[in-house]
């Protein structure tokens, strides 16, 4: 009936505006028939951050998305932060907060704010903390820091004298140097920022849920790249695949803790050892408990401790995970690396896949201020050295600099690359 009465609309108004010749009316009659389409968003992309939050904020100024307040004034402007928000700069915590705030002002004026999951984002998660300084640490210390962090050296040094035993390797001796050296690589406030990166830590809880790839209109936005051997997964899965992995390790890890095997806050390499301290125990013939696995089943693992095996097998397998392995979305450097014909080949026939024109990366940082255009318009590097960020706005890409807007600089062949690496 709905679709019976606006054709008697539309014929009544027709015939009002052949009998009056009412411009006016005629203008009605377009839009009612055929609405006019809706400009596409303003985009602003912005490279790795690593703690800088200073340079979030004169970004976020220079390309009119926050007022001097640091709020949000965009409008329905999107957003992206092509991940790497962690380590190296001291504010992290700053840089965080500052987005997960802006992610609720820019929704309220139809704006969006897409947070990527870069790859340093996945090292905070499985504890490779080697980018994180003690100032960073701080800024989640309180007064309470220091006995935090003298309980868990205790703690630490039961695990591994435990370890040590089941590895029929010396026990640690409790030294005053051994504590110094303990405490010297975790810093005060170590022990909340752990708990603070964790799956029930405000920050974990809001990390893991950062998709590791967006595609907003024609364009692709992503931390490292697609590797061509990775082009028949789709988007959804490729996310899909990241998140999983990431479940997978809490839930090793959090299993690890019930067993009084680690600590939330151990480091990657000491969740590890623990993994093999507790393999080498199933696979010596020794059941927790202390009984003989031959004397439980007759004939070696029971199917209990056969799949505590396989769980345990898959954490060491954790070098070929999508989220980890150096050719996975998070990792990947062949856009900034491949050759101009090499690379126009293989981004071409991802697109195609993808059903997109262009993508936008960081992780491999460019040469003093300049985003980098790539293999004819269809890669963007924006991860700079000096603060910049870019802008797709009517089709159009523009670099945004403190002194104003350029196009991209055209990479020819391999581009200028600083020797930092990210």
């Amino acid at each position: 009936m709905g679709s019976n009465m606006a054709q008697i609309f539309r014929s009544q108004l027709w015939h009002e505006i052949v009998s009056k010749g009412s411009a006016l009316l005629l203008l009605l009659l377009v839009l009612s028939v055929q609405p006019s389409a809706l400009a596409e968003p303003r985009i602003v992309v912005m490279g790795d951050l690593h703690g800088d939050f200073p340079r979030l904020i004169e970004l976020l100024q220079m390309s009119e998305l926050a007022d001097s307040q640091s709020k949000w004034v965009g409008g329905d402007a999107i957003l992206v932060i092509t991940g790497d928000l962690m380590d190296r700069g001291p504010q992290v915590r700053g840089v965080m907060d500052m987005l997960m705030a802006l992610e609720k002002e820019a929704g309220k004026q139809k704006g969006k704010v897409v947070t990527l999951f870069g790859n340093h984002e996945m090292m905070n998660i499985i504890g490779d903390l080697r980018y994180v300084t003690p100032e960073i640490y701080a800024s989640f210390a309180d007064n309470k820091s220091e006995k935090r962090r003298k309980d868990a050296y205790k703690k630490y040094l039961k695990i591994r004298r435990r370890q040590a035993r089941d590895m029929d390797q010396p026990e640690p001796a409790e030294t005053p140097e051994l504590e110094a050296e303990w405490m010297a690589e975790r810093p005060l406030g170590f022990v909340e920022y752990r708990e603070a990166m964790s799956r029930q830590g405000k920050y974990g809880r809001w990390l893991r849920k950062l998709p590791a790839i967006a595609q907003i209109g024609n364009t692709i936005f992503l931390h490292g790249g697609i590797h061509p051997e990775l082009g028949s997964l789709g988007i959804d899965e490729l996310n899909e695949r990241i998140k999983q992995e990431v479940v997978n390790f809490d839930f090793i890890t959090e299993y690890l803790v019930r067993e009084d095997l680690i600590e939330l806050f151990f480091m990657f390499d000491e969740v590890r050892l623990a993994v093999g301290s507790r393999l080498n125990q199933l696979n010596g013939g020794v059941a927790t408990g202390g009984d003989s696995l031959a004397q439980n089943t007759g004939l070696g693992l029971s199917e209990q401790e056969q799949a505590e095996v396989n769980l345990l097998e898959s954490f060491l397998d954790m070098g070929n995970w999508l989220a980890v392995h150096p050719n996975g979305p998070l990792w990947f450097r062949g856009y900034g690396k491949w050759t101009e014909e090499e690379g126009t080949q293989q981004v071409s026939e991802l697109l195609r896949r993808y059903g997109a024109d262009h993508f936008v990366v960081g992780h491999t940082i460019t040469a003093d201020r300049d985003i980098m255009e790539r293999f004819g318009g269809r890669v963007f590097l924006v991860d700079t050295v000096q603060p910049s960020a870019l802008e797709i706005d009517g089709g159009q890409f523009m670099g945004i600099y403190r002194e104003g807007r350029e196009a991209p600089t055209v990479a020819v062949e391999e581009p200028a690359l600083s020797a930092v690496s990210n």
